[in-house]
């Protein structure tokens, strides 16, 4: 049966993802629980949206295992993105904008796999300091949350890529790299063949934020195709916000990010997006929670001052799932 989604672009649907199994070092666990303890749900319905809030999927933590150096906790992940998949599939099916609060960037996978459960393609804006184009075979650390966006354009553990049971989940033209500060000599030798669009971190402040991000949207043809996007909140600067598992200096300030960030989210063809790598651990006046709430609310409030950029595609088609049912 074909089923039509009818974008509502008051309404978000609110997941918690708290995991550290993909990560560096523990903490990210406790993010989704720090944003919520820090008022994000009532800020947002305050600021006019309707929240549907559809609970944190089960913890998963960290762990060295030194066992599996080349894709440390694999099992645990794979068993993590499979609690979050079907949540983000009813939440997508409901029209309403999908927040994602991570844990770590692993969990952008389930967001994109329940997308694809009703858009035949999906694009991806990576909002990130770093590529996270690693492999199993180039990896410094084993760890993940360095190759997530190898997975999802189909290479690396075939747990992982084949988590959609068609990859790629993304395909490599219709990714863009927004925001890069760090990159590892692999990393950098794939951008340099590739067909993924990256802008650097310079760029982005060279041209100013928000015309960097108008112009990485129309590179990813947001005003006519559906887009998820992911943040990984040490895209900051640490001089500004270090309580992230791996900051970094020099890189994006939170006022770049704000700017680039409210761009971003007032289209009406942003399906979903995910929030990662704030350590609760690295905060402990809790500052930090209460200026990511700050971000959301303040950027995701532009979708109700005015309507929302349109599509100019027909209504997604339905496709067979990855289970092999057809929606």
């Amino acid at each position: 049966m074909a089923v039509k989604i009818v974008r509502q672009p008051k309404k978000i649907a609110l997941i918690g993802a708290p995991s550290s199994a993909a990560a560096f070092s523990p903490g990210t666990e406790k993010a989704p629980a720090a944003l919520r303890a820090a008022g994000l749900v009532e800020r947002l319905q305050n600021a006019g949206f309707e929240v549907t809030d559809y609970g944190d999927c089960a913890p998963r933590h960290f762990a060295d295992d030194d066992e599996h150096r080349r894709a440390r906790n694999l099992t645990e992940i794979v068993a993590g993105l499979n609690d979050l998949k079907p949540r983000t599939e009813i939440a997508v099916k409901s029209g309403a904008l999908v927040l994602v609060l991570g844990g770590e960037c692993v969990q952008v996978i389930g967001l994109l796999t329940g997308a694809r459960r009703y858009y035949k393609h999906i694009n991806l804006l990576w909002f990130d300091r770093d590529a996270d184009l690693n492999t199993p075979a180039t990896t410094p650390s084993g760890r993940i949350d360095g190759m997530v966006l190898a997975h999802i354009i189909g290479k690396g553990a075939p747990e992982l890529v084949r988590f959609w049971g068609e990859p790629p989940l993304v395909r490599e033209p219709d990714v863009t790299l927004f925001g890069l500060a760090r990159l590892d000599p692999p990393e950098q030798d794939f951008l340099a063949r590739a067909p993924l669009r990256h802008v650097h971190a310079t760029d982005v402040q060279a041209k100013g934020a928000t015309a960097a991000a108008a112009d990485a949207l129309n590179h990813l043809h947001a005003n006519s195709r559906e887009f998820v996007l992911h943040l990984d909140l040490d895209v900051i600067a640490q001089e500004e916000f270090p309580a992230v598992v791996v900051p970094g200096s020099g890189g994006l300030g939170f006022d770049d990010v704000r700017s680039a960030l409210t761009e971003i989210v007032r289209h009406k063809n942003l399906v979903g997006l995910d929030v990662a790598q704030f350590n609760p651990d690295k905060d402990a006046d809790g500052d930090g929670a209460k200026k990511i709430v700050d971000l959301l609310v303040e950027s995701l409030s532009t979708r109700l001052e005015k309507p929302a950029l349109s599509s100019t595609e027909p209504a997604p088609q339905p496709e067979e799932s990855s289970a092999g049912t057809t929606v």
